[in-house]
């Protein structure tokens, strides 16, 4: 791509591939932000919008944002730690997917039942730094010192089979479900942290006029992650409920409550966070609530 056609653009960093790239994409589509990527280019530009995307490998995105060549990035916690760019890095949304923990895993049947044990040992993981500082911390506070304190030596991937080579005595890797750890006779010592996707962007940029685009691009991705939290409850009730009613749907600031050509009745309508709604309907039935309906939304602004 000609390197003119991205002047004065925002650049947008977004995951290649692996398990951060489909969620991004819907993310973006939820946002309005019309692309078309041809011929698995890395670079591509956003047709309603003076902003272009950058697909670049998840571990690298800390650094372009970081260091100011990027505007804008999608990218693990986790990364942004193990890159040690948290510094120069502010995280403005956590976008509620890419959820794993970073564990300390050891053999199931072995000797090692805590991090305890396993100081001093032999640990292997894709994860060198963060895996580094949470063990040094730990040898530290057991007075290990020299060649006693715990060797960490870094892989590229298959991290959970270095136990079984004889490679090393724990590990510490990302666990999603678990089942890859279970099926390779492992199991969760610690945790050295929870991690998920976050929207990140530079404390020191290079293109500062962007700062309006940036505002409204995390303003768009926040309406998205908020339609995908809530719901919209919508139900009659006589008025002398109405109180009973708000407190069990108070809904993010206050209820919309509306008069009923019935007399006695009102209409109410609120927010819900999707996952207690099941709940909420209960309690809206057993205070007498009528005619319950629930609409999802696509998109909204709080």
């Amino acid at each position: 791509m000609n390197k003119d056609l991205l002047d004065g653009r925002l650049l947008f960093a977004i995951p290649k591939k692996g398990r951060l790239h489909e969620k991004c994409l819907e993310l973006l589509s939820g946002a309005d932000i019309q692309f078309r990527r041809h011929n698995r280019l890395d670079v591509c530009l956003v047709m309603n919008h003076p902003m272009a995307l950058v697909f670049l490998p998840a571990a690298d995105i800390p650094s372009f944002v970081g260091n100011g060549d990027v505007d804008l990035g999608i990218t693990g916690h986790d990364v942004i730690l193990e890159a040690g760019m948290q510094d120069q890095i502010t995280e403005i949304h956590r976008l509620g997917f890419g959820k794993c923990a970073l564990q300390v895993q050891t053999p199931e049947h072995g000797p090692f039942k805590s991090v305890e044990d396993l100081a001093g040992k032999r640990v292997v993981t894709s994860f060198d730094v963060i895996a580094g500082a949470y063990f040094a911390e730990i040898d530290e506070r057991l007075n290990l010192t020299g060649d006693k304190k715990t060797k960490i030596q870094y892989v590229g991937g298959s991290v959970e089979a270095a136990c079984a080579l004889g490679l090393a005595d724990g590990i510490v890797d990302l666990v999603e479900s678990g089942d890859t750890m279970r099926a390779a006779g492992l199991h969760a010592i610690a945790t050295v942290l929870q991690t998920e996707a976050v929207l990140i962007k530079s404390n020191a940029p290079h293109r500062a006029h962007h700062a309006p685009l940036i505002d409204l691009m995390a303003s768009r991705i926040a309406g998205v992650l908020a339609a995908a939290k809530y719901v919209i409850c919508e139900y009659n009730i006589r008025r002398q409920s109405i109180s009973q009613a708000a407190a069990i749907t108070p809904g993010r600031r206050a209820p919309t409550i509306s008069p009923l050509e019935a007399e006695g009745w009102v209409a109410i309508s609120s927010m819900v966070e999707k996952k207690n709604i099941a709940n909420t309907m209960d309690q809206l039935v057993e205070i007498g609530a009528e005619d319950l309906m629930v609409f999802n939304l696509d998109n909204c602004r709080v």
